[in-house]
Formats: C-alpha cells, sequence, structure tokens
C-alpha cells in the first residue's frame, strides 16, 4: 500500500486559500447594494490576490518535487548466512548488509557468488533459489552495475522472483567476475548518486574479502582431485 505524500497538503493550500477569498469577495461584492469608489478597488485588489494564489497552488503541483511513493514490501524479515562460510566472512557480510539496509533505502539484500547465495537479509519472500537471469549474467560480464529505477516498467522484472513481489527498484552491483550484490527498494527512483557510490565501495570491500577468502568452484574441485590421490 503506497504511503501518502506528507506534502500534499501545503501544495494544495495556496488553491484553498484563493479560492476561499474569491468566494468571499464575490459573496460580498454580491449583498452589498451601494459600493463606494474604493470598496471597488479593494474588491478588484483581492480578486487578483485570490487569483495570483490559485495560479501559485497549479504551480506548486507541476514543479515541487515530490518523494517517491513507498510500499509496503511482501514478505518477512530473515537474516541468513551461509552456515559454510569462515566466521570472518560471516562478520564482514553481517556488518556491510547492516550498513546498506541502515543508510540508503534499501530494504531486501541478497549477495550470490560462485552460483550460490551466500546472505539474505531484509524483507524477503519464501522463494531461497536464485536463478541467474540475462540482468545477472550481463552484470557480471559486463562488470557494470544495473540500476533499474522502478522494476515494474521492465520485461525482465520476471527473473528476481526471489525478491518481494512489488520491489519498486533494484540495483545489481557486480562481486568481480564471480558474485553479484543485489538489492531492491520500496520506493522507484530512490536510490541517489551518492546511494550508488556507497554500494559500489562496499561491494568493492566485500569482493576483496570474499575473493582472497572463498576458492572458486573449479580450484576446490582441483584440489579435492589432488587430495584424493
Amino acid at each position: 500500500m503506497a504511503k501518502p505524500d506528507p506534502n500534499a497538503v501545503l501544495r494544495l493550500l495556496p488553491i484553498a486559500v484563493g479560492a476561499i477569498a474569491g468566494t468571499l469577495l464575490m459573496t460580498n461584492r454580491l449583498i452589498t447594494p451601494d459600493l463606494t469608489a474604493s470598496q471597488a478597488r479593494s474588491d478588484a485588489l483581492g480578486v487578483i490576490l485570490s487569483a495570483v494564489l490559485i495560479l501559485t497552488g497549479l504551480l506548486w503541483q507541476q514543479i515541487q518535487p515530490r518523494s517517491p511513493e513507498s510500499v509496503e514490501l511482501v514478505g518477512r524479515e530473515q537474516f541468513e548466512l551461509a552456515p559454510d562460510l569462515p566466521d570472518s566472512v560471516q562478520t564482514e557480510l553481517a556488518w556491510a548488509s547492516h550498513l546498506l539496509l541502515t543508510n540508503t533505502v534499501t530494504r531486501s539484500l541478497l549477495v550470490w557468488y560462485d552460483n550460490r547465495v551466500l546472505l539474505r537479509r531484509g524483507i524477503l519472500p519464501e522463494q531461497t533459489n536464485v536463478a541467474p537471469g540475462a540482468i545477472l549474467k550481463r552484470v557480471t560480464e559486463k562488470q557494470q552495475p544495473v540500476y533499474l529505477v522502478s522494476l515494474k516498467l521492465y520485461p525482465g522484472r520476471f527473473e528476481f522472483d526471489y525478491l518481494p513481489e512489488n520491489t519498486q527498484g533494484v540495483i545489481c552491483q557486480p562481486l568481480g567476475e564471480r558474485g553479484v550484490l543485489i538489492l531492491g527498494a520500496n520506493a522507484p527512483r530512490s536510490y541517489t548518486r551518492q546511494d550508488e557510490n556507497w554500494i559500489a565501495a562496499i561491494a568493492d570491500k566485500l569482493d576483496n574479502t570474499l575473493s582472497q577468502s572463498l576458492l572458486p568452484d573449479h580450484t576446490q574441485t582441483a584440489t579435492s582431485e589432488s587430495t584424493g590421490d
């Protein structure tokens, strides 16, 4: 459910005041049988001021920026870490996710790395599997983040079934060539440039930690085979 705009009343105030003032002036003019020249001039000035107020209110409706409308995401609060991760990695993932959830508009967060989910945190559905779609593959291949400012406008939104169904905006931030940091917001066009820079910096830190602490899948396989021999 969308939250009401807190500035809606403020934008309507000039229109309401102008309309009320104009109505009172017109009523006064109709019930006054004889008007002096000074009263007529005052009425004319009052009508002009009322019209200016109404025009100002109409302009405010068009040019005053509105905060993006947020929604209540469908899901429940969750915090899941892959149990086989080293303690240091779990601590860093918990720290990074806490920063993003408390300092940006992020409400849902996942870390997908080496073809598995390392972290799920925030408001999330019961769906836990992440099947990389075209967008995630593009992020890992091109090593460029993707910001879907209003998720409902993109045909590729269906690949994000592991996020709340009414997620409004999504950022997919690469974690090197092996993973993606996925963030969901409850309002469209809500991430600022500063947020994007902040997310990129944290993703770089996570990538450094994960790449040093977790061996790639093919390296783990080779190590296991050599140990078996």
